[in-house]
């Protein structure tokens, strides 16, 4: 890993994004009418979420563990299209860019293995960061 002592902790924000695509309108009413056989898909998928945030640094080798003070996950839904957003701060010598977009990623697997029974063309698209904030450079690219 990447020696991180002599560096300050700041405040630090990532948003990222991730979209599920479905193939089917009944399946976005299914999901909003919490008829999956599954179950509460966003739900499920957003405690998914969270805790692929907090374990981000047990999986990808490279990556600090740090002190996650915040995580939000939102949805936003458009025709076929389940947008991701989820938000991860906190105080530390290093980002949480990685952590953002591997909850999102954890949050767009979830869902997929639970529609998939009732959806067989649903895709993954887009798992990007949006913006980060603190450290040395600041992104924005919404």
């Amino acid at each position: 890993m990447v020696d991180i002592t002599q560096k300050q902790s700041t405040h630090r924000t990532a948003v990222a994004q991730a979209i599920v695509k479905v193939s089917n309108i009944s399946t976005i009413e299914a999901i909003k009418n919490g008829t999956v056989p599954k179950g509460d898909v966003l739900s499920m998928s957003k405690a998914a979420g969270f805790l692929g945030v907090k374990k981000t640094s047990d999986l990808l080798p490279d990556c600090h563990p740090l002190p996650v003070e915040y995580c939000g996950i939102e949805y936003e839904m458009d025709g076929l299209d389940v947008k991701i957003l989820i938000t991860v701060k906190t105080f530390y010598k290093t980002g949480v860019e990685v952590e953002a977009m591997h909850g999102a990623s954890v949050v767009a697997l979830t869902m997929y293995d639970m529609l998939k029974p009732i959806d067989k063309g649903v895709e993954i698209h887009q798992i990007k960061l949006l913006k980060k904030t603190g450290g040395k450079s600041d992104i924005d690219v919404t």
